[in-house]
């Protein structure tokens, strides 16, 4: 069994690099129901997450567990179709050992995507956020343990988690920003959960991509993360919250998702 160390993801990188072709350099992160982004990526080399050595499989719906390699406007790209999550019951360091073995692979440049329930009153179902920081909700770090040198220093900086020149390229889209908050999940947030993140200064709710974002700024990774809005979340929303709703809507915003993946990769070429 894989203790998702850093022998376990050398094992894992040796394996895709000898099956992709050239060194990618910016990874995707696609959440639930998100996988349209695909269709954009040229040249494609699909790898089933299950082959790879010691990769943790998702059992959450929506997650295909494929990695693709290729290319957008001829930038390098490696795509994750899905993600393990905490509530799943894996450990914090099979969560974010994907984003380990990335850095491996020599990506340089982390995109997240998730679904999330919207606190901000401003905010609609079918939104697309581009989070510009985060509150980490989940009682846990993905970096306590022995610290590993050979990744991450022992206490990384997280001012500017989210990169900057990739948010000013967001905003020029005309996209909102906002604060997600992380929870542990799998039950949504209950109302009183909600309000006091809002209190906090949260605008959206989910139950993921923050421990990622932890490690791939330890990596010294340049992070962004696009959340889409599936829901109202609880007390705000007047109707019962279910995964069916969130994976129904997030098929909708899906193509518009992937246009703005797309035209972000492109300002990053230039």
């Amino acid at each position: 069994m894989s203790n998702f160390n850093f022998d376990d993801a050398k094992k894992s990188s040796d394996f895709i690099t000898k099956i992709i072709v050239d060194t990618p350099t910016l990874a995707l992160v696609a959440g639930s129901g998100l996988g349209d982004i695909a269709d954009a990526i040229e040249n494609k080399i699909i790898i089933d997450a299950s082959d790879v050595p010691n990769w943790p499989r998702s059992t959450a719906p929506g997650h295909a567990g494929k990695i693709i390699f290729g290319k957008i406007h001829e930038r390098k790209i490696i795509l994750l179709q899905g993600r393990v999550h905490y509530y799943e019951g894996y450990s914090m360091a099979a969560v974010t050992f994907p984003v380990r073995v990335l850095k491996m692979l020599g990506v340089n440049h982390y995109i997240a995507t998730n679904a999330s329930g919207a606190v901000n009153k401003n905010f609609q179902i079918g939104d697309v956020i581009a989070v510009r920081d985060h509150i980490n909700l989940m009682g846990t770090n993905p970096l306590i343990g022995l610290n590993e040198p050979r990744w991450n220093v022992r206490f990384p900086d997280m001012t500017h988690a989210y990169d900057e020149k990739i948010l000013k390229i967001l905003k020029s889209f005309g996209l909102k920003e906002g604060v997600y908050a992380a929870f542990m999940g799998p039950s949504y947030e209950t109302p009183a959960e909600v309000r006091m993140a809002g209190i906090l200064g949260a605008d959206v709710v989910g139950m993921s991509t923050v421990p990622e974002v932890i490690v791939a700024n330890s990596m010294k990774m340049k992070v962004a993360v696009l959340s889409c809005v599936a829901n109202m979340a609880a007390g705000i929303s007047e109707n019962e919250l279910t995964e069916q709703e969130v994976i129904d809507n997030m098929k909708k915003t899906s193509s518009e998702l992937a246009k703005i993946i797309v035209k972000l990769i492109e300002n990053l070429q230039r």
